[in-house]
């Protein structure tokens, strides 16, 4: 069985960074294409960014050019650097990964932007 474990979710000013990360543990053979979701207040969950497993990468376009998706497949770890945060990114960022065609979720990690 694998799991996936999000961290480095926080409070932050607007302006600031994050970097969240998402880690898998137990049998990680044939993880493919990974993402991060997101959950606003009130809002369905969102796709914010996608990698395949050879680098490519997609985002949504309100956080193109202040977040990037990146992974490091020796350490079965992806990564969001989040710049310029603003408060309409405050939510709950779940990791998503599909491995043999099943997507495993991460339990999520808060991330909070004030103004």
């Amino acid at each position: 069985q694998v799991q996936f474990v999000e961290s480095g979710g926080g409070v932050v000013q607007a302006g600031g960074s994050l970097r969240l990360s998402c880690a898998a543990s137990g049998s990680s053979f044939g993880i493919g294409s990974m993402a991060w979701y997101r959950q606003g207040p009130g809002k369905e969950r969102e796709l914010v960014a996608t990698i395949t497993s050879g680098g490519s990468t997609n985002y949504v376009d309100s956080v193109k050019g202040r977040f990037t998706i990146s992974r490091d497949n020796a350490k079965n770890t992806m990564y969001l650097q989040m710049n310029s945060l603003k408060p309409e990114d405050t939510a709950v960022y779940y990791c998503q990964a599909l491995r043999v065609g099943r997507p495993y979720w991460g339990q999520g990690t808060q991330v909070t932007v004030s103004s």
